[in-house]
């Protein structure tokens, strides 16, 4: 396997970020001597990411949680500003437990006896526009439930509060109307609190909360004896003299060893962001001290655990059967005609009729994974079989701006090699370099990635790799990351448009 990046170096240390990729507002649990991590997914299905790891350093991308985003019907087309934000993964009498908010509906939990499934279908527990980042707690003292959440202004006009109430043992109730816990406008110098993960250690209840911005801001700690406070609170990791920005918003977890550690996210542009792992301790005052003093660590010894090979969330796919990895994710809700399983390896995708062919970003059938690292290259072999003129199929690199190389049926269906791109004001593509022929429908498609997110595309349809157009820089969704995607549609109209087929998807350094 070729990994673009592992965080083990081999020699007992590991170096940041253990999760080079988009793997966007992390929360891990232990149970027994392995753990487990969510992330955010947003609109993308399936969501809710399951990642084990057995030392917090190497990690590998077991399954989802989640097989569709909210509502039928509500996940087309694409919302990358809408679904699963912000989970908390816990486990309580015997079963995983993951609850999140969505903004647009509201707290959502879902539970299963392993992490492997079956899950269960997503209950309401709270209903209402804004409520996002809910985590739960178990109090096993004294056998009491509890929930926080906090709030997205987008929807509700509210922000900077966290919201606490008790909830039924089952996890399928609240018992009361919700109260303040925290309420950031009374903290001097501090925005944007969000993201709380709930905690019982040392006889406080603790909240362990982001602050002052996705880019910027910082992980505080807030403790009461008390559930509903009041809370006195610490910054307890910052950017400080590291280049490592905003450095928040993650899971405390003590391993089998009874090691602390703290998992968080790093902000970094069309990359996303990114996961760190810090050591974690307690000072003599009983306060959290995460990472150098305060600040991040580069590099590091690694957890006391169990030996595990070097590992990192699988990229490369060869599409046996027809099937794909679980590393992909459609952009919205999938339909079952989009693809089609068969004999021999090969990804099929059905170039799909849309209106909107002219704008990758309003499709739902376009099937990404995260960008795999800072520098990397990837490729893909790509046969289209249509001569629907407008059909296509290719690779492409997705975000407010977005780029793609592939294949495309001329006016009279003859294939030729396309290159297109739209800025993110654009409403369509344009080209990006002349077409070109493609002898046999067939070809190589490469990009290679650079840091800053620097993106060539290159072709081969016969005569070895071209570079086509000018270098694209890639750019978020909004607060999503950039994606790397494979697509086939065809222009509006009735009866089938052919198909393109996919095979030997690598990624190299």
């Amino acid at each position: 396997m070729n990994r673009p990046w592992t965080a083990d170096l081999g020699d007992g240390l590991y170096r940041n970020p253990v999760l080079n990729a988009d793997w966007s507002d992390p929360d891990v649990v232990r149970v027994g001597e392995d753990c487990y991590l969510t992330a955010s997914s947003f609109g993308r299905a399936p969501g809710l990411p399951l990642l084990h790891s057995r030392d917090l350093v190497n990690w590998t991308l077991v399954g989802h949680a989640l097989d569709r985003v909210g509502p039928a019907g509500d996940a087309c087309p694409p919302r990358h500003d809408a679904g699963v934000w912000a989970p908390s993964l816990r486990h309580h009498a015997g079963r995983f437990w993951i609850f999140w908010g969505d903004p647009d509906h509201g707290v959502q939990q879902i539970s299963a006896e392993s992490i492997e499934g079956p899950w269960s279908a997503p209950h309401l527990l709270k209903a209402g526009r804004g409520l996002i980042d809910a985590c739960p707690l178990w109090d096993e003292e004294t056998g009491e439930a509890y929930l926080v959440h906090a709030w997205a202004k987008s929807r509700s006009g509210i922000k900077n509060r966290l919201t606490g109430h008790r909830m039924s043992a089952d996890g399928r109730e609240l018992l009361d109307e919700g109260r303040t816990l925290v309420d950031g406008d009374r903290i001097p110098g501090w925005f944007t609190l969000e993201g709380p993960k709930l905690y019982r250690h040392d006889g406080y209840f603790w909240i362990f909360a982001p602050a002052g911005g996705v880019e910027t801001g910082w992980q505080g700690a807030f403790r009461s004896r008390d559930f509903f406070g009041p809370y006195e609170e610490r910054v307890v990791l910052a950017q400080g003299r590291t280049d490592v920005n905003g450095p928040h918003q993650g899971g405390w977890v003590r391993t089998a060893a009874g090691e602390d550690w703290f998992l968080h996210f790093q902000a970094r542009g069309a990359y996303g962001r990114v996961v760190h792992l810090q050591p974690m301790r307690w000072d003599a005052d009983g306060w959290p001290v995460i990472g150098d003093a305060g600040e991040p660590v580069a590099t590091h010894p690694k957890p006391a655990a169990p030996e595990q090979p070097v590992a990192a969330p699988a990229v490369d796919d060869a599409f046996p059967g027809g099937a794909y990895g679980k590393q992909w994710q459609w952009t919205a809700a999938p339909r079952s005609d989009w693809w089609t399983e068969h004999a021999g390896d090969g990804l099929r995708l059905t170039c799909v009729r849309t209106a909107d062919a002219h704008d990758l970003r309003l499709l739902p059938s376009v099937l990404v994974q995260r960008l795999p690292a800072e520098e990397f290259a990837v490729e893909v072999d790509l046969a289209l079989h249509s001569d629907e003129p407008g059909a296509k199929a290719g690779l492409a690199v997705l975000g407010d701006a977005f780029c793609w190389i592939g294949l495309e049926a001329g006016a009279d269906g003859t294939p030729r090699l396309v290159h297109r791109y739209a800025e993110g004001v654009a409403e369509s593509e344009r080209d990006a370099a002349e077409a070109r022929a493609s002898p046999g429908g067939r070809a190589r498609l490469r990009i290679e990635v650079t840091a800053g997110a620097r993106c060539r595309f290159l072709a081969d349809t016969g005569d070895g790799f071209r570079p086509s157009g000018l270098v694209f820089a890639a750019t978020p969704w909004r607060w999503v990351a950039a994606l790397l995607g494979l697509f086939a549609t065809a222009p509006a109209g009735s009866g089938p448009a052919g198909t393109a087929t996919f095979t030997a998807f690598r990624a190299t350094p």
